[in-house]
């Protein structure tokens, strides 16, 4: 079983960034998953409201800018002494050329089935499967 914090479950967010037929993603400078690919996102600070932190953590972990298409889906992250409800939404970006910031230590657009290859994690995988889905419903994209 799994460890997990005494402190219980951290609200958290994470940006499926879209450009065209490309996605952006970040190798994580921290754990937990230290090293994989995944999506730009953190937590969510005191006061802070959803989209505002989606869009904040997208730019400080990769200096682009997007904008929030819809919500994805809600999943929970569970890792060894961790635990976080990843809030997860899909949105196009606007500007920005990619540079790792914040805990990224990279970041970098990927095609969307080069960037499926390198997710280690299946429910990242699946929320960008289903991003890619999403926008390519949205009209307004």
């Amino acid at each position: 079983m799994t460890s997990i914090p005494q402190a219980g479950p951290v609200p958290a967010v994470g940006v499926v960034c879209l450009k065209g037929d490309e996605v952006l993603l970040i190798r994580r400078g921290r754990p937990p998953r230290e090293g994989e690919w995944s999506l730009p996102g953190g937590r969510i600070e005191p006061g802070e409201r959803l989209h505002a932190a989606a869009l904040r953590e997208l730019y400080e972990e990769t200096g682009v800018s997007a904008r929030i298409l819809s919500l994805v889906d809600v999943v929970d992250g569970l890792f060894p002494a961790f635990h976080y409800v990843l809030i997860d939404y899909v949105a196009v970006w606007v500007s920005g050329d990619p540079v790792a910031g914040d805990d990224a230590a990279e970041a970098r657009f990927f095609a969307v089935d080069a960037a499926l290859g390198l997710l280690a994690w299946d429910e990242t995988r699946r929320i960008v499967t289903e991003a890619v889905r999403i926008r390519d419903q949205d009209v307004t994209a």
